[in-house]
């Protein structure tokens, strides 16, 4: 899930550029902090000593150095890294690795994966001696993966369409108090818990997930979907083109929605999902584990962490952010004191041991 949501974040950059809302200089400034390096492009990048290779989801290539955290890394560290857009994949980490001669050392992958990996050798545990749980939000640190970003799918709806706002997830799913189509995510994440939670499962219920249960919710709801969406422009395009009157999309459009059309499409937090991205790091990556490590902690500092949240939307992972983004700018930080507890937190260990037969399940019901 999370592969689709970094491609998005490059195309919002993109976006932001193109509309003169950003400059390219912030827009170089939001690649650096989203992908925590120096920008080489799809290419493979080589392993040299002094140097870290971070892998990401891409985007086009770009020369910019990085300000948010490769720069000031390299200034503290001496440590050069370099940012690989060839996809962190399972498999590919799994080559990686299994080859003996790996040239990647961290990973922007799903925390459910890198824990997978994790338990089968692959991946390095975090060392949290240098990694500063302090720094991370309770209950977002894992063996192998240490969080970075959040993001959320909420509930985005056009508020002219409506005499009142829908307030919860069970609206979405009330086509007669909410007149009009409805989009939902492709790949299923947040999808399930959205279904269970507008059936009447409590928050703290929900895993493990009853995916029958769910996608009887959903098979039955299909005749309202107007499109499921699998891109972050396109769950964009639904609303404003009118093709849907409701859409749960990620919290990134959805502010952008509610910024540009000044309100008349918005969103609420009530029932929003929130999701992890992690950083991971490979067993026996040719940078030196410790080198990893450090630089894992150094993205943990605050100030660096609002660079990425100003520029792409994505909620920090150290609490300690939140207060230094601007007050009129915080009802976009999904977790935001004041909009965190309307939401609940995809569980990683579930999806580690699900998600690939859950979604093979979901794509057969969505495609029928």
């Amino acid at each position: 899930m999370n592969t689709h949501f970094q491609n998005d974040l490059a195309e919002i950059l993109k976006e932001r550029a193109a509309k003169g809302q950003i400059s390219r200089r912030q827009m170089l400034q939001g690649f650096a902090a989203l992908m925590g390096t120096t920008a080489l492009g799809a290419g493979a990048a080589k392993a040299q000593e002094g140097r870290l290779v971070f892998v990401n989801w891409g985007g086009d290539a770009l020369d910019a150095m990085d300000e948010a955290f490769g720069t000031p890394f390299t200034e503290e560290t001496g440590i050069e890294v370099l940012y690989d857009g060839s996809g962190p994949t399972e498999g590919a980490i799994t080559a990686q690795v299994q080859g003996g001669n790996p040239t990647w050392d961290l990973v922007d992958a799903d925390p459910f994966s890198s824990q997978a990996l994790g338990r089968k050798g692959l991946m390095e545990p975090i060392n949290y001696d240098i990694v500063d749980e302090a720094k991370q939000r309770e209950g977002f640190g894992w063996e192998y993966s240490s969080s970075c970003y959040f993001y959320s799918y909420v509930i985005a709806y056009d508020a002219t369409r409506f005499d009142e706002p829908p307030t919860s997830i069970a609206d979405f799913f009330d086509t007669e108090k909410f007149p009009g189509k409805r989009s939902m995510y492709k790949w299923g994440a947040g999808m399930w818990e959205a279904a269970l939670l507008a059936d009447g499962v409590a928050p703290e219920d929900l895993y493990p997930l009853d995916l029958e249960r769910a996608h009887a919710k959903i098979e039955g709801f299909k005749e309202h979907i107007g499109a499921f969406w699998g891109g972050g422009a396109e769950s964009q395009s639904l609303l404003l083109n009118g093709d849907v009157s409701m859409a749960l999309i990620w919290n990134t459009r959805a502010s952008l929605l509610h910024k540009d059309t000044e309100g008349e499409i918005t969103f609420t937090w009530q029932d929003g999902i929130i999701g992890p991205g992690g950083i991971g790091v490979l067993k026996d990556n040719p940078g030196g584990t410790e080198a990893a490590m450090r630089y894992i902690a150094a993205t943990q500092e605050p100030e660096r962490q609002v660079v990425l949240f100003q520029m792409l939307g994505n909620a920090p992972s150290n609490p300690a952010a939140d207060a230094l983004i601007p007050e009129d700018e915080r009802r976009f930080n999904a977790m935001d004191p004041e909009n965190l507890p309307k939401q609940v937190a995809l569980d990683t260990d579930w999806y580690e041991e699900n998600y690939g037969a859950a979604l093979d399940a979901y794509l057969q019901i969505i495609s029928a």
